[in-house]
């Protein structure tokens, strides 16, 4: 039996940024838990992970990237580096250090970000993680990326190909959730930000990974797409980093609503390890 419940979101709060707003909520009460989603998501990718969180005494803050959501979509630059400036800041604001969730792109902004300011990161939670240039994105790849998510029709590629990362188990309301990312990126202004957003590359997350010193945990469905042997990925990560790898069957890039059970639970485990955030 499925057992995926997603609670209303709760107020947005906003960031001010020189060229814009960061759109984020918080909710619960405990040691804080900050959320990243990726590229062309919403911050309610994590509508299941988050009570699951709350449940289980941590403060979660959850945001938008720049360009996505609530936030602005009036910023000059997106991509990791730049995501990475707004957790810091985003951090700095809150006044405490956090374990950081990142998925996909965010993830690789988390790594920077725990790279730069240890101070602020007591943790890393990697999920679907892009956290190095990967070598099959040679620059013939990387042209027909720019191409195919170009402005003019940047929405319909992405809706058309947002189903296959997917592959697995898809959550129970995922029609409604594509619907919503979709008309999010359609709105005067966004479409724009999510096709910069796309030219993005991960080689300052790369050169980071050697400067990060929190703990991490790695998290990966084992039918990602994004990654031609994704266990072999995870597990590169974890031994880079020092870390651990958990693998969710029957999910794709987005284990944490396609199997929200399995993937509160390692990710809870995790918390429940961390001497520092308790």
């Amino acid at each position: 039996m499925n057992t995926q419940h997603a609670t209303p979101p709760p107020a947005t709060r906003f960031l001010a940024q020189p060229e814009g707003r960061i759109a984020y909520d918080i909710q619960g009460a405990g040691p804080l838990v900050l959320l990243v989603p990726g590229m062309g998501d919403l911050r309610s990718t994590y509508r299941f992970l988050t009570p699951a969180l709350v449940a289980a005494g941590y403060t979660v803050a959850t945001t938008d990237l720049r360009g996505h959501g609530d936030s602005s979509s009036v910023f000059s630059s997106y991509g990791d580096a730049v995501t990475a400036s707004d957790l810091v800041a985003l951090l700095d604001d809150l006044g405490t250090p956090a374990v950081v969730i990142g998925n996909s792109m965010g993830a690789g902004a988390a790594v920077i970000a725990a790279a730069d300011r240890p101070e602020l990161v007591n943790g890393l939670v990697l999920v679907g993680p892009f956290v190095r240039e990967p070598a099959s994105n040679t620059p013939f790849k990387r042209l027909f990326l720019r191409l195919l998510m170009a402005r003019p029709w940047a929405a319909a590629a992405w809706k058309a190909y947002l189903p296959k990362l997917y592959v697995g188990r898809p959550p129970t309301d995922f029609s409604q959730y594509k619907k919503d990312v979709i008309a999010s990126i359609r709105r005067p202004g966004y479409t724009r930000a999510f096709s910069l957003t796309t030219r993005t590359d991960h080689v300052q997350a790369g050169d980071s990974l050697d400067r990060v010193t929190a703990p991490v945990l790695i998290v990966m469905g084992e039918k990602d797409p994004d990654f031609k042997d994704p266990k072999a990925e995870a597990d590169w990560i974890a031994r880079t980093l020092h870390g651990e790898a958990v693998m969710v069957p029957d999910a794709g890039h987005y284990p944490q609503s396609q199997q929200p059970e399995r993937t509160s639970a390692a990710i809870i485990r995790f918390l429940s390890t961390l001497k520092n955030h308790a």
